[in-house]
């Protein structure tokens, strides 16, 4: 109720949108930061004519309606991001913003402004509370982001009450600290015209994002305004009444809209749909003077990945040398970025740790800075791991990019709110995530990441890659890039690994491959990334004192899990024990073996060798444990099932 005045005003006399196409390349994008609002969100959709009934609108919290309760992309037409978590919609806004700076950038000519919508993002007290937001603003400031404007809805309430009890601070001096304009209406719940002026002020900013402070009422117009008591829960009926009363509407009457209302904003559809008409007019004229930028842009917006651009993934023999899976990505990344355009990305402040960026990449920064231009695909995030994740949901909303980011695995954990919305909203965001495991040695267990695996791989529609080799880390790039709708966690390795006899692209692209074969196994050891070859190495051990040893490389478990049954029977078989070894948590290895061994706390500091052996990681000592694991099983007699053989699929295959 305190946001509908600037809802109306933005909506009817700014935005430019077609609720008939509407996703519409060069519409204007909306992004709710404070999901409290999401009702105020359907409403304008509704009354815009996107692809929302009454009947929608009614049911809207209820389970049976695809309208959820707070907005989330690809379920209602119209919604540009999932946010839920406060902040996250703002810094979704900067990646939004970011992408448009770049493609128009990238594909305006002189006469031919192809690309030049705003992001306008609501945000309330709450959102900025939170890290993420302000690691957003910081960068967005840097980056000049002129196309992006932020309307802070200053309402002093958040769900303990009154902001006094811990949120005192000068957001717009902060803002400006950030390098940001910022404006202010005093009078949001009235002020239409300060409101229309705020918002005129801030399009003609092109240098700046802007932030307008709007001083509003929570429940404005409600016996409960301005209080905590109106957050996010229902007026009472006789309030409702009242209400209705005092802005001349029937207090009789549920969801009822008056025509005028529907007649205003039908005008405003139709005037979304002339100017769609106009953009695709100049989008034919710019395909007859600019055949070949035409054909890349269209491309991008299709989704389409140029013809045959997999060739260029590295393939590799056992004589090659062996790398780190670091390295192997580096080298995947500058094979493949002059045929991707669309890879867009950066580190969060670990660039030549994390080897992201390529020789032929250009910095992403404002042309006066003299650090870079709008037209870099290269960003350099800082040290904002949340905030680059967040962001790189909104890099991929807006669409033509495939966006990467990179930092250690163990500060992935630091973007996990981001991470899971990458997952839920289905966002294609790329992660090069390098020093996997207690193998990157000296800076000891605050950065080694014991359980972060666990965590990821337990997260829906989310790839957790660990390659043991170069084909590998080939396939894991393709599965990355060619799964449009799951985002990728790549978890590299700092120390060298080789490259493995039986390992290929094809084979990994199942999610998990016999790397090693033996008919009639006394042991089966399954494993992941640079443990692989340890276990290769116990393996001719056992097999050359009599023990039948086969080896099973698992380097992504969402991918194998999707194989059908009678393939994953195969590669994870009846008939022997299979035993299960990583350098990481053993949380979860009991889907696939009999017995794990792992790590049952954290690491130590020291040289990855000297590591290793502390905890037994060597061919050696798993030798010696696949011993003990056959001695068990032997003993203990009958046959030994796989545990993948069960009775009942208790999920219903509902992933």
């Amino acid at each position: 109720m305190g946001m509908a005045p600037v809802a109306h005003v933005l909506f009817t006399r700014f935005f430019k949108a077609n609720p008939k196409n509407s996703k519409w390349f060069n519409r204007d994008r909306f992004v709710l930061s404070n999901g409290h609002a999401c009702a105020l969100q359907y409403i304008l959709l509704h009354l815009l004519g996107y692809k929302l009934s009454m009947e929608d609108l009614k049911q809207f919290r209820q389970i049976d309606s695809l309208t959820p309760g707070h907005p989330e992309a690809g379920h209602t037409d119209g919604i540009e991001v999932t946010t839920g978590p406060l902040g996250q919609g703002f810094a979704n806004a900067v990646g939004l913003a970011i992408a448009q700076a770049h493609l128009g950038a990238t594909f305006n000519k002189d006469g031919f402004e192809l690309i030049n919508n705003h992001t306008y993002v609501f945000l309330g007290d709450g959102c900025l509370m939170e890290g993420v937001a302000s690691e957003a603003a910081s960068l967005a400031g840097h980056l000049q982001l002129g196309n992006l404007i932020a309307i802070y809805d200053d309402n002093h309430i958040s769900i303990d009450g009154d902001t006094a009890v811990a949120f005192t601070e000068d957001v717009e001096k902060r803002f400006q600290a950030y390098g940001w304009h910022t404006l202010h209406v005093d009078n949001g719940d009235t002020d239409l015209e300060s409101i229309y002026n705020a918002i005129l002020e801030a399009q003609k900013e092109t240098s700046k994002p802007t932030l307008i402070r709007l001083r509003t009422t929570i429940g404005y117009g409600s016996k409960q305004q301005g209080t905590h008591g109106v957050h996010g829960a229902p007026l009472k009926a006789d309030d409702i009444q009242a209400f209705k009363t005092k802005v001349g509407l029937p207090a009789d009457q549920s969801f009822y809209v008056p025509k005028e209302t529907y007649d205003t904003y039908a005008a405003v559809a139709a005037r979304g749909a002339k100017l769609e008409a106009q953009w695709n007019n100049l989008l034919a004229s710019y395909g007859q003077k600019y055949a070949a930028e035409y054909a890349e842009l269209t491309r991008r917006i299709s989704g389409k990945l140029p013809d045959n651009w997999e060739k260029a993934l590295p393939v590799y023999t056992p004589a090659d040398a062996a790398q780190a899976s670091r390295k192997l990505s580096e080298i995947v990344l500058s094979a493949i970025v002059p045929v991707l355009p669309e890879l867009v990305g950066g580190s969060a402040d670990l660039t030549g740790s994390n080897l992201t960026r390529t020789k032929t990449m250009i910095d992403f920064q404002p042309e006066s800075t003299g650090l870079g231009s709008y037209k870099g695909t290269y960003i350099r995030f800082g040290v904002r791991e949340h905030g680059m994740a967040a962001i790189a949901n909104g890099l991929h909303a807006y669409g033509g990019i495939i966006p990467f980011v990179a930092t250690f695995l163990n500060f992935v954990s630091y973007a996990a709110g981001a991470v899971r919305l990458s997952a839920l909203s289905k966002h294609q965001v790329i992660w090069v995530a390098t020093h996997d495991s207690i193998g990157l040695g000296e800076d000891g267990p605050t950065h080694q990441p014991i359980e972060t695996a666990a965590h990821f791989r337990a997260i829906p529609n989310l790839d957790f890659w660990r390659p043991a080799d170069g084909n590998e880390t080939s396939a894991a790039y393709y599965a990355a890039l060619t799964r449009r709708q799951t985002p990728s966690i790549l978890s590299l390795s700092r120390q060298n690994l080789p490259n493995l006899e039986g390992s290929t692209i094809e084979r990994a692209l199942k999610g998990g491959y016999v790397l090693h074969e033996v008919e009639g196994e006394d042991l089966t050891i399954v494993s992941t990334g640079s443990e692989v070859s340890i276990a290769l190495e116990a393996a001719v051990k056992l097999n050359s004192e009599g023990i039948k040893t086969r080896i099973v490389s698992l380097p992504c478990w969402s991918i194998f899990d999707s194989q059908p049954v009678e393939y994953k029977l195969s590669v994870l078989r009846s008939g022997a024990p299979i035993l299960a070894v990583e350098a990481l948590s053993t949380l979860g290895w009991q889907k696939y073996s009999h017995e794990a061994f792992g790590l049952a706390g954290w690491g130590a500091s020291g040289p990855y060798k000297k590591v290793y052996e502390k905890f037994g990681l060597t061919g050696p000592n798993i030798a010696n444990v696949g011993k003990k694991v056959v001695d068990f099983y032997r003993k203990k007699g009958g046959e030994v099932v796989s545990p993948l053989v069960k009775a009942f699929d208790l999920t219903g295959g509902q992933h």
